[in-house]
């Protein structure tokens, strides 16, 4: 038996934009399907529309149907990136238009989704065996916004 699984993000309009510009975004994406209703959302009376969409083959689900369930940081969507060129690119696009920067490596996107835009060099030094060099990486990124690839790197090799 097996089961489909996808998170499931509540919106308050501009779920299909949204979902059009993540896909945009992130290689190897695409909007899967989709439907709407005017005969009544959650709260009985207004319309609604659900968009099934994957980034980089993972599956997410927006719910685009009223103000009663805000985004918050309690949910956040994480990239690994393949290096510093790619994460400035996205920390940029995905705070443009009146989203925000955030600490270590967090955003927050023009439709109050949180991000969380991670070089994968730096997860693999922050998780690594060496729990003094691992803790040194740590340290770095939570002094920063956007995370710099070579200050992690620097502060990772720096003698205890």
């Amino acid at each position: 038996m097996t089961h489909d699984i996808r998170t499931v993000l509540w919106f308050n309009g501009r779920g299909r934009e949204a979902a059009e510009f993540y896909c945009s975004l992130i290689p190897g994406s695409r909007i899967e399907s989709s439907y709407a209703s005017d005969n009544g959302g959650p709260d009985g009376n207004s319309h609604f529309e659900v968009i099934d969409f994957r980034l980089n083959g993972v599956p997410y689900q927006i719910l685009d149907a009223g103000p009663m369930f805000p985004l918050s940081e309690c949910v956040s969507v994480s990239v690994l990136t393949p290096d510093q060129a790619e994460t400035d690119r996205l920390w940029e696009k995905l705070a443009a238009d009146g989203g925000s920067h955030g600490p270590c490596g967090w955003l927050k996107d023009r439709y109050g989704l949180s991000w969380q835009v991670v070089p994968q060099i730096v997860y693999d030094l922050m998780t690594a065996p060496d729990k003094a060099r691992a803790g040194r990486a740590l340290a770095a990124v939570m002094q920063m916004g956007k995370i710099d690839i070579a200050s992690v790197e620097a502060a990772a090799r720096e003698a205890a």
